[in-house]
């Protein structure tokens, strides 16, 4: 009996919306704790340990670090891919009415960080190219904590969140393909365009087997990765070809939505945390907080997203652009904006791109997860004491 009620537990835990960043939350500390003990060298070379084969010119022969990086990733913004679709067919995005809230507010998300950044680091060409970093917003962890809210929150208010972040996500995979992409090799990416033409083909065609986008799309993902573009745009460019509809029934893009849903939040996203947050402190980071590196990756995901979330939401309700979402208020807002500063993964992914040297690596990473945390927990608290005023009214 007691197992039965430990299982139940277990299955409700992980159908929960905050699961998938609790689970995080965890595999960061893991990852951090090893990265300061005896483990953290081991940990180091298994990452490092080459895994794949080459024969015949074909060279799939990479560190395991790389194949989460790049590989697994691939497949976490195949998803991300296949969630904007699905939106602009069909969901808040799929009129300028219900998009132009969370597209103003992302947009706002994104300058307002960058900007901040580039005042701190625009000079320096060490760490200019970093601007990118805090410009992210991690969806997973910012609607977890949104969820342990409940119905303390408006329920329109975590509509408004998801579809914010997937914005934000867009533009993160723009940003990746066009300003982080090294030496181009057009015969790699003649190819890649061949495969994508011929995905569309299949999709005019009404090919609904995801054999036929999931294997060809691997390929593309070969031909990508080594064009000098990063290879997880793959994954977005196969999810835009799938087709789905606007009918009850669900198209073989809800169909591999829902089925990679959990395999992403609860492995493929906790794998990246557990790899890519192996942080030895040393004195030096503490200092490095307040350098120019360290402020503008602070200050731009603390500051820079709610303060950008919160002006442009005012902007486009000001403008009657948008409508703010039923029962929610500008504390609300604001109390999102925060939680849009948890940068992590996507903060992480881009700060591994910008920067080769593993100081810099390292001094980015130890900022991201000051900034994630300072934001986390400010709009929780925010959002929470908003709640208990409401109520003692």
């Amino acid at each position: 009996m007691a197992k039965l009620i430990n299982l139940k537990i277990f299955a409700h835990f992980f159908q929960s919306s905050a699961a998938g960043g609790i689970l995080l939350l965890i595999c960061v500390l893991v990852s951090l704790i090893m990265a300061n003990t005896g483990l953290g060298v081991h940990f180091n070379d298994l990452l490092g340990y080459p895994l794949g084969f080459e024969a015949a010119g074909l060279q799939l022969r990479y560190p395991i670090l790389l194949w989460i990086n790049d590989g697994l990733m691939a497949v976490f913004f195949l998803l991300v891919g296949l969630e904007i679709k699905r939106e602009v067919i069909e969901g808040e995005l799929s009129s300028l009415r219900h998009a132009a809230l969370p597209v103003l507010a992302a947009v706002g998300g994104v300058m307002v960080p960058a900007l901040i950044y580039f005042l701190f680091n625009g000079q320096s060409p060490d760490t200019a190219k970093g601007w990118g970093i805090p410009m992210a917003t991690d969806i997973a962890f910012a609607l977890g904590i949104l969820s342990l809210l409940g119905d303390k929150v408006p329920s329109g208010l975590k509509i408004f969140l998801a579809a914010l972040a997937i914005v934000d996500d867009l533009i993160a995979i723009l940003v990746i393909a066009v300003f982080y992409s090294s030496e181009l090799h057009f015969l790699y990416l003649g190819y890649a365009g061949g495969i994508f033409v011929l995905l569309m083909i299949f999709n005019r065609l009404g090919v609904k087997n995801l054999f036929f986008y999931l294997l060809p799309g691997a390929v593309m993902w070969y031909f990508i990765h080594h064009s000098g573009v990063h290879a997880t745009i793959a994954g977005v460019l196969t999810a835009l070809t799938l087709p789905t509809n606007e009918e009850e029934t669900d198209s073989p893009l809800e169909k591999l939505e829902h089925a990679l849903a959990r395999p992403v939040n609860f492995i493929i996203m906790p794998v990246f945390a557990l790899a890519n947050t192996n942080i030895a402190f040393e004195s030096e980071m503490l200092q490095g907080l307040t350098g120019n590196l360290g402020l503008g990756i602070i200050l731009g995901l603390f500051l820079g997203k709610p303060i950008g979330i919160f002006v442009m939401s005012w902007f486009s309700v000001k403008i009657r652009a948008a409508d703010l979402p039923a029962q929610t208020t500008w504390t609300h807002v604001l109390g999102l904006g925060l939680l849009g500063g948890i940068g992590f993964t996507m903060s992480i992914f881009i700060a591994l791109l910008s920067f080769q040297e593993q100081a810099y690596q390292n001094e980015a990473k130890f900022a991201i997860l000051t900034a994630s945390i300072l934001a986390g927990v400010s709009g929780f608290v925010l959002l929470s004491w908003y709640n208990k005023k409401k109520q003692q009214q």
